[in-house]
């Protein structure tokens, strides 16, 4: 998938379960603080998502985007030796999608395994870039907990 074909696909599968959602469509944002402000919410609802492989695994983390990723907390966490962020070929290959644009999903949106940052079910509501620089997404947290089903949610931000 690519750019919009992304957002359409999130489109989709946010519909296809009755989710209520609202779309933002806003400059070009490079930045969790640029998005939050385009948005006009705060960092810390934001769902900041990463493409990092550990061991030999490319795997999508979601946190605060009020918060850092903290790769120790991962590799303890998933018994690995390795953590590292995908390159942005990598990450082009991968989702189809360039730096900033990955939305907080793995399958059946992306082809990746989800793990979600425990600072993410602090918040009534999640934020994120919806596979563009120009579009976000705004719904209940916990709806899209339910739709985007993670593998497992524990604490690797701080």
């Amino acid at each position: 998938m690519k750019g919009p074909d992304t957002l359409e696909a999130i489109r989709r599968l946010l519909r296809e379960h009755g989710a209520k959602f609202r779309e933002v469509r806003h400059p070009p944002t490079r930045t969790s603080e640029e998005a939050a402000a385009a948005r006009g919410e705060s960092t810390r609802i934001g769902g900041k998502a990463i493409v990092a492989k550990v061991d030999k695994t490319f795997h999508v983390f979601v946190i605060s985007a009020a918060r850092q990723l903290h790769s120790t907390a991962i590799r303890k966490r998933l018994g690995a030796s390795r953590f590292r962020f995908a390159t942005p070929e990598e990450l082009l290959q991968l989702t189809g999608v360039v730096p900033g644009c990955v939305p907080p999903f793995g399958r059946p949106i992306l082809p990746l395994d989800l793990y979600v940052d425990s600072s993410i079910v602090e918040n009534e509501r999640i934020a994120f870039n919806a596979g563009s620089l120009t579009d976000s997404i705004i719904m209940d947290r916990s709806t899209w907990m339910e739709i985007a089903r993670p593998v497992e949610v524990f604490r690797f931000s701080r």
